[in-house]
């Protein structure tokens, strides 16, 4: 996809074109180096975690029948990678993943991540490109992908989810999981959702709560009640 009208200078945010089209902002080739270094000292850092899987509605038990949507508080990032790894080598087969990342330049680094992840990024927000995003994450899911958003991101308030999640759940009938990892030891940054950085050898423990299904035909008084729901059962299996 391309602007209407060419880049200037002065672009330095993600801004509508004269159709109205936001253009994500795309990883730099410095920002991609930074992608595989990153991805490089997950990778390192995930081998030495102590894990506990809590799986107690068998999300990864046996072959899926289809995909679902992966719903886990933005401040958890750094490991979201972690468990489509471990689902990849249970050997458990899927197409693979679509995540939703903000249409900003800090969106667009996480996108580098991403791609060197294998997951498939889709650019947009509730206040940036965020149509556009539901249809793309509609697409993916009809090509049996499953689909991890964050439901709290990109800019909170923290631990709130936001109805985005409840719309693509309700679109595409696919349930969804919600998700949380609980490390021991940690490092938290200064930022609104106080993100936090495994540090080495830490436990950490993965809990699933019971996947949530949006049906089609829910009223706005029922997508409110399951998007509470939601929200206590993300809030439940998570531990600062």
């Amino acid at each position: 996809m391309s602007a209407t009208s060419s880049p200037t200078p002065e672009a330095s945010r993600p801004r509508p074109t004269t159709a109205g089209v936001v253009i994500p902002h795309q990883p730099k080739w410095h920002q991609r180096l930074v992608a595989w270094l990153v991805v490089a000292c997950i990778r390192a850092v995930a081998c030495t975690l102590r894990y506990r899987w809590d799986d107690r509605f068998g999300v990864f038990r046996g072959t899926p029948s289809r995909p679902m949507i992966f719903c886990f508080w933005h401040n958890r990032l750094a490991l979201c990678i972690v468990p489509y790894w471990h689902y990849l080598g249970t050997g458990n087969l899927m197409p693979g993943m679509a995540a939703l990342v903000s249409a900003s330049k800090d969106g667009g680094f996480l996108s580098g991540v991403l791609e060197r992840c294998g997951v498939e990024p889709v650019r947009g927000s509730s206040s940036r490109r965020g149509a556009r995003a539901m249809l793309e994450l509609t697409t993916w899911a009809d090509r049996g992908y499953s689909v991890s958003i964050t439901p709290d991101g990109p800019r909170g308030p923290c631990y709130e989810v936001q109805d985005g999640v409840l719309s693509l759940a309700q679109l595409t009938g696919l349930p969804i999981v919600p998700y949380s990892c609980n490390l021991g030891w940690k490092f938290r940054l200064n930022s609104w959702d106080q993100f936090q950085i495994p540090l080495p050898f830490s436990r950490c423990d993965m809990l699933f709560a019971q996947p949530i299904t949006v049906p089609r035909e829910a009223t706005d008084a029922e997508r409110e009640a399951l998007r509470q729901s939601l929200a206590a059962s993300l809030r439940a299996i998570t531990r600062d």
